[in-house]
């Protein structure tokens, strides 16, 4: 007998494996070091092999599927109703060894090495742009402890920086001092991610998926160039509500009986990316006189019901749709 399904707990030193035959009698229960896990995978026949999408997850999954094997990644949600009582590494590989032999298991599709390097320009842009609000926002409040104040909006720090570098402030010099080392590092933060954008925009430059995502009224690069890297393969989603609802757009639901309860949305699957989506679903909103007759149409009989944060979530779920249907098509947006 040979082992036909193997469940790996992944971790940073110490990683648990569970193997089982066709029968699913168990066959193997071992730990190995990180160091020696890829050594061993290569001495076994080809298999099927399961681990949780984690952090790591995308990098030993091209690993061991270099091997021979059959690497499958599960969503951590779905493997936690397989764990038996306590929860330890042990169990934990068995849940896994389970969860990835179902056939109706969800599984996430392994990233290369290319869509994790795009995606890590998107998550270091989003940080160096949290930063930069947090900046402005000390900036403010400090300047309007002296009765400086500025009209909202990042393109009005300016003006408060203009006074505070004039000499007719009336701000103590060491005051001054402090807050100027804020504006320069509000400087360094900016011209860092200008320099992260165009990363971004060369990548979208060189991609043909995100070029043909783009063509979608409000997805824009940056939008285009994440759900490129995010969605490694759309024909995992049965279909385009299936692709919506992981990206948490959909409502929540509390049914029973053959009633419908519906609820707000789930917020599942990728923030940031649903972040982009209702994001472009606002500034199409804003200007739903520039949209599409179809879109104009639709958006605006929306709001005569619903308020306009509503509408740009629903707005939202409908362009994930159309993100997924061009992936899984290899079309470009047409409005008729």
């Amino acid at each position: 007998m040979q082992i036909t399904t193997l469940g790996i707990d992944l971790a940073k030193s110490i990683f648990q494996l569970h193997g089982i035959d066709a029968e699913g009698k168990v066959l193997l229960r071992k730990k190995l070091r990180r160091q020696v896990l890829l050594s061993f995978l290569a001495g076994l026949p080809p298999c099927l092999v399961g681990m949780e999408a984690c952090a790591t997850a995308h990098f030993w999954a091209r690993e061991v599927a270099a091997l021979g094997h059959e690497v499958r990644l599960i969503p951590p949600a779905y493997v936690k109703p397989y764990v038996k009582r306590q929860k330890n590494d042990m169990a934990d590989a068995e849940a896994i060894c389970e969860a990835v032999s179902r056939p109706n298991m969800h599984f996430v599709a392994i990233k290369s090495a290319d869509q994790q390097a795009v995606l890590m320009l998107h998550r270091s842009r989003e940080l160096l742009v949290r930063h930069r609000i947090a900046m402005i926002n000390a900036l403010r409040a400090h300047l309007a402890e002296f009765g400086i104040v500025a009209a909202r909006g990042a393109h009005k720090m300016r003006d408060l920086v203009g006074e505070l570098q004039s000499d007719e402030t009336d701000i103590p010099a060491v005051g001054r001092t402090a807050l100027l080392s804020l504006v320069r590092q509000l400087d360094a933060l900016e011209t860092e991610i200008a320099n992260l954008d165009r990363e971004i925009h060369a990548w979208h430059r060189q991609s043909e998926i995100s070029s043909r995502l783009a063509t979608i009224p409000g997805v824009g690069v940056i939008t285009a160039t994440a759900a490129a890297a995010t969605v490694a393969d759309a024909s995992l989603f049965t279909s385009a509500r299936q692709f919506a609802a992981w990206l948490g757009l959909v409502p929540r639901q509390a049914s029973s009986g053959g009633k419908d309860r519906l609820g707000r949305i789930t917020k599942m699957g990728d923030g940031y990316l649903r972040k982009l989506l209702v994001i472009g679903a606002t500034s199409i909103i804003r200007s739903a006189g520039k949209a599409d007759p179809r879109t104009r149409e639709w958006v605006q009989a929306l709001l005569e019901r619903k308020s306009a944060r509503l509408a740009s979530v629903a707005l939202a779920n409908k362009m994930a749709r159309v993100v997924w249907a061009l992936l899984s098509k290899g079309e470009i947006y047409r409005t008729e």
